[in-house]
């Protein structure tokens, strides 16, 4: 799968049953549920994980979550929109 159905499968109802817990999350969130995304990925204990739960919190508005996350995922956060962090995770994971 390549970005462009990645983002094209956002107009169906479900998701694609290929995708990995991230790109689900990532998904979840695109389709404006932001709770399904987070309880996806909020008990995957790695740095990719940490970083959509960076961005979620960050997405929230709860910085100072945010940055804890970032934190744990070896990175600062970014100053880029929301829009093209979700770009540049879903690109990175695809």
């Amino acid at each position: 799968m390549d970005y462009k159905e990645f983002h094209q499968s956002l107009s169906s109802d479900a998701p694609p049953s290929t995708l990995s817990p991230y790109l689900l999350s990532l998904w979840y969130d695109a389709k404006e549920d932001w709770n399904r995304s987070h309880t996806i990925v909020q008990d995957i204990n790695d740095s990719t994980a940490a970083w959509i739960h960076a961005y979620l919190h960050r997405k929230e508005g709860d910085t100072g979550n945010a940055d804890y996350w970032y934190h744990r995922a070896g990175k600062k956060r970014p100053s880029i929109s929301l829009q093209q962090e979700w770009e540049e995770l879903v690109k990175s994971l695809l």
